[in-house]
């Protein structure tokens, strides 16, 4: 009975250890760190600093950039001009006016020589010759020689390329996805599909074919696990499936991305949120809305923002500003909750709150950012 207590105990705390987050915070003109507790895991004690990445988070200190541990202390002493963050075990830094690349440990990463560097995502990087571009991989070695005139951002792996005026889709390894014969392509590859544009008809590329949907004018991106996602036709919105098919004709003035199994939708002014099948579970009320979290809450605003339950039950009352997590944070778009807290601003500043409804510490600070990983 004690191997199999002690057992549970280490892997409830292997799991805790690996789930650890941490948010960026000021305090008095001080940045610090919080765990989800509200607590402080790093002191404010810092003169700048940016949130964490591969278990480090650049600090600077006496107009030098380095980066600290989760304990705050030194893990690569401060020694550059500028830092990016890590992504893939490599950030960008500048020294004597020359950009390289560094793993953890502050070692460079030998590559081949560009005019401009790039940030590492998914396990790459753009890398550019001439007009071209290509990706780098993180042995320092191209994975991709440089072949098109644009890549865009990676999102879940996959990242939309251009060639002239038309567009397609590689993943990581530089292998073609979706060809580039595209006028447009969504930018986030899902198991649902990618919308796209072919001689001027809209429509969604899934397991290879482009389905065409019936005088679509535009169409979103799918969302989360979602089968559906939204279009417009003749200036109203409706939800299209993975075949192009219109599974909720076109109707509302508005819409947005189905989560839990509910989407919000505008009719004239006001937003309320409906079901799969199209029936209003939540009748419109707001001035805005956006999509649930996988916890089940939604931002919704009537003067100012708020929170509400899958019940339509306001749990955070609509007095706070909110705003989407930042574009390098995995390109993530989510507004509200995101494992398990939002980030709120107040007159008081800025803060978390749980899905309790509760402030995280009880506190507010100058500057808050979203939490992030710390392994």
């Amino acid at each position: 009975m004690k191997k199999l207590a002690f057992l549970l105990v280490l892997i409830v705390n292997t799991f805790t250890l690996c789930a650890q987050e941490y948010a960026l915070v000021r305090e008095d003109d001080k940045f610090g760190f919080i765990d989800k507790t509200g607590a402080y895991a790093i002191e404010p004690q810092f003169e700048k600093a940016g949130s964490f990445s591969n278990g480090l988070a650049a600090v600077l200190e006496d107009d030098f950039w380095g980066f600290v541990d989760t304990k705050g202390e030194w893990a690569i002493k401060p020694d550059y001009d500028r830092v990016k963050m890590f992504n893939s075990g490599y950030a960008l830094v500048l020294k004597d006016d020359q950009w390289n690349y560094i793993d953890t440990t502050g070692k460079k990463l030998e590559t081949p020589n560009s005019e401009k560097y790039y940030d590492f995502e998914d396990g790459v990087a753009l890398f550019r010759a001439g007009d071209k571009v290509g990706l780098l991989g993180t042995s320092g070695k191209l994975v991709l020689e440089p072949t098109y005139d644009v890549i865009k951002k990676f999102r879940n792996g996959h990242a939309k390329v251009n060639n002239g005026e038309l567009w397609g889709m590689i993943d990581a390894t530089g292998k073609v996805i979706i060809p580039v014969e595209y006028e447009e392509v969504g930018n986030t590859y899902k198991d649902a599909g990618v919308y796209a544009k072919k001689n001027g008809t809209f429509g969604i590329v899934h397991n290879g074919s482009f389905n065409p949907i019936d005088n679509a004018t535009k169409v979103h991106n799918f969302y989360g696990d979602s089968k559906l996602t939204y279009a417009s036709r003749e200036k109203k919105t409706g939800f299209v499936n993975s075949n192009g098919e219109w599974v909720l004709e076109p109707k509302f003035d508005k819409a947005r991305a189905f989560s839990n199994g509910l989407a919000p939708v505008a009719e004239g002014k006001k937003w309320g949120y409906i079901n799969e099948k199209g029936e209003m579970v939540i009748e419109p009320q707001f001035r805005d809305a956006e999509v649930f979290s996988v916890s089940g809450f939604a931002p919704v605003k009537d003067k100012a923002w708020g929170f509400i339950n899958t019940s339509g039950e306001v749990i955070i009352p609509m007095e706070y500003g909110i705003s989407g997590n930042f574009a390098f944070l995995k390109g993530s778009e989510e507004k509200g909750f995101v494992n398990g807290v939002a980030r709120v601003k107040s007159k008081k500043g800025w803060g978390f709150f749980n899905e309790k409804g509760e402030l995280l510490g009880d506190k507010w600070f100058q500057n808050a950012e979203p939490f992030v990983s710390v392994k």
